[in-house]
């Protein structure tokens, strides 16, 4: 191995240290981020001395919390993202200023200068994106009410870290002031950053969506790969060119590809790259642990992670409150939000260079922050096994999970406003169901009026099997969530094959995507109540209810012939286009004849 490329010698220890570690941590329950980052350790400076250029590794690791806020901007639609505008700039704000607030109170009553305590604060208030994130998408915490707080928390410190290290120069500025050289230094700058921003902005609007299907039509698959990488490696160095955050760069690209055609076909593509870099950061982050520094003053080290963690925990948990976070979400909300993000490695570095505070102090907060992040995944173990059963029967809800074998041959996932349409239904007739939903707050809400629902999630195998899914006759599939609807058609098709699944389609798209896992029972969850609004406005322009009716089936079941004529085409968006418009085209020549009939049916008045 002496003349291998150091190369094959570093990829050799990372996924050898990854392939032993990580599936050890998830079998004794303690997830794959603490193998990933037991991983780096055993590897780093600290453990065998495998990999000594750790800084490199992480620089480069780092590009995988970039592709992951690519994928999540993708499940983002501008409109969806600019309803979520009051909780990313208010609560965003209120847990980063109000963290940063009490550690640079405690700081500076502890006697650090203020310039240290500012910066720490400062860097000290943000959290793991990569961490929180990979734990909700585990958990499916998405969805729910913490989840979307979480998230437009996460996204607003991704922002704030923009001007935390714009004023990292002017902390360490000895004295003077700006010449005019210098103030048209920074204009230009931010001439450049706008202009960055308006470009990708305009670039997604215009130019992404031909290109991408200029190289689909191409039908070469590792081209569309090597384009879908491309496109957030470009956006990344374009926002870094100009000291952008590169993941910010990214969530917004994927944003503007959220409502494209090829959102799938990035997810597919961008995912396996993905994770294997995610999992690169986490090991390049537990290598990264400056054991000489916490064996040097073990004491300091243990009150700031302590402290640290305790304000945080204290101030999360009373904006959580503020926010109207369901009181059994609270404590692993609070906990992701808790630690220390990957980005205060930035800023304490940044701070080093420019001279804001010594080496030594950067290697203490940069230590502080990884020993957190790796704390972090243990305490939710703990968190798990023993403050949330607590929780579970505490508060005002009594959280009743879903532990005994139910034996219902009807289990619906999912009881919000579609669900409980079909559940009540079945109950009228008698018919037993069991019913899932992982929603606290609406589980709460639906408990009030007399329904047994069970709080679990039911895209977990384990779930399923104890909702009785083995000798289940029919799963009721109404999930508000796409990809988690997805994702439980594919454990229920390979786990539970005689189960047949009725399952309601937000969208075209989700509808597609169900009958290409064989769904044959899919119902558009707005179709039939607009089609009855639209017998409503016939008979209000005077059309009898009969003929109203009429009209309406005969829409319908043309609808749903057209559907099925456009589903072998719906990978060709010229072809479904053309077939859409040929099929309306007929629609309108068919429903115009047979007036005409009807017309000359009729007596032409008199007796």
């Amino acid at each position: 191995m002496e003349h291998a490329p150091a190369w094959l010698i570093n990829s050799l220890i990372y996924l050898s240290a990854a392939v032993i570690v990580v599936p050890l941590g998830k079998a004794l329950g303690l997830g794959s981020i603490i193998g990933y980052l037991a991983a780096g350790i055993a590897i780093g400076p600290w453990g065998l001395g495998l990999v000594t250029n750790v800084q490199d590794i992480l620089h480069f690791a780092e590009f995988g919390v970039v592709l992951m806020l690519f994928l999540v901007g993708l499940e983002l639609e501008p409109s969806r993202l600019w309803n979520l505008r009051r909780p990313i700039f208010g609560w965003g704000s209120a847990q980063v200023f109000g963290c940063a607030a009490v550690l640079f109170v405690v700081g500076v009553a502890a006697g650090a200068p203020w310039k240290v305590s500012l910066v720490a604060a400062l860097g000290l208030a943000l959290s793991s994106t990569a961490i929180a994130l990979q734990v909700m998408g585990e958990r499916n915490l998405l969805p729910t009410t913490s989840g979307q707080a979480g998230f437009s928390i996460l996204l607003f410190q991704d922002v704030a870290a923009i001007p935390i290290l714009a004023l990292l120069p002017v902390l360490g500025a000895v004295s003077g002031s700006d010449d005019v050289s210098t103030t048209g230094a920074k204009l230009l700058e931010v001439v450049k950053i706008v202009g960055v921003i308006g470009g990708i902005i305009l670039g997604g609007r215009l130019l992404l969506r031909p290109l991408l299907r200029w190289i689909a039509n191409s039908k070469t698959p590792e081209i569309f790969t090597a384009a879908s990488l491309l496109l957030v490696v470009a956006i990344a160095a374009l926002m870094q060119l100009v000291g952008l955050s590169m993941a910010l760069g990214a969530f917004l690209a994927g944003v503007l590809l959220a409502e494209s055609e090829y959102r799938r076909e990035l997810e597919t593509d961008i995912e396996p790259f993905k994770g294997l870099l995610l999992g690169l950061f986490f090991i390049a982050v537990g290598m990264s642990i400056d054991f000489g520094v916490l064996l040097k003053s073990p004491a300091l080290m243990a009150m700031l992670v302590v402290g640290f963690l305790a304000i945080k925990l204290t101030v999360i948990y009373l904006i959580a409150r503020l926010m109207g976070v369901p009181f059994q979400e609270r404590p692993v909300f609070t906990l992701l939000l808790a630690q220390g993000g990957e980005f205060a490695f930035v800023v304490f570095q940044a701070a080093a260079g420019a001279a804001v505070f010594s080496n030594e102090t950067a290697s203490l907060l940069i230590g502080a922050v990884a020993l957190s992040m790796l704390l972090s995944p243990l305490l939710l173990v703990a968190v798990d096994k023993l403050l949330l059963p607590r929780y579970a029967s505490a508060g005002g809800l009594q959280m009743e999970e879903l532990s005994e074998q139910q034996t219902a041959p009807i289990i619906i996932a999912g009881f919000g406003r579609y669900g409980q349409i079909v559940g009540r239904m079945l109950s009228a007739e008698g018919i037993p169901i069991t019913v899932l939903d992982h929603d606290a707050e609406m589980i709460e809400a639906i408990r009030t009026f007399g329904y047994k629902v069970f709080y679990g999630d039911a895209a977990r195998l384990d779930m399923l099997r104890t909702a009785g899914a083995a000798s289940a006759k029919i799963l009721v599939l109404a999930v508000d969530d796409i990809q988690q609807s997805l994702k439980i058609v594919d454990i229920a098709r390979e786990h539970f094959p005689g189960m047949q699944i009725v399952a309601r389609a937000r969208d075209v798209t989700h509808w597609n995507e169900l009958r290409d896992r064989g769904v044959m029972f899919v119902e558009r969850e707005l179709f039939e109540s607009s089609l009855r609004s639209g017998r409503s406005v016939l008979e209000l322009l005077g059309h009898s209810p009969h003929e109203a009716r009429q009209t309406s089936m005969r829409f319908r079941r043309h609808n749903m012939a057209l559907f099925e004529e456009m589903y072998p085409h719906r990978k060709d968006r010229a072809k479904v286009i053309a077939v859409a418009r040929q099929g309306r085209t007929q629609l309108e020549e068919q429903m115009a004849q047979e007036r005409e009939e009807q017309a000359r049916r009729e007596p032409k008045g008199g007796w």
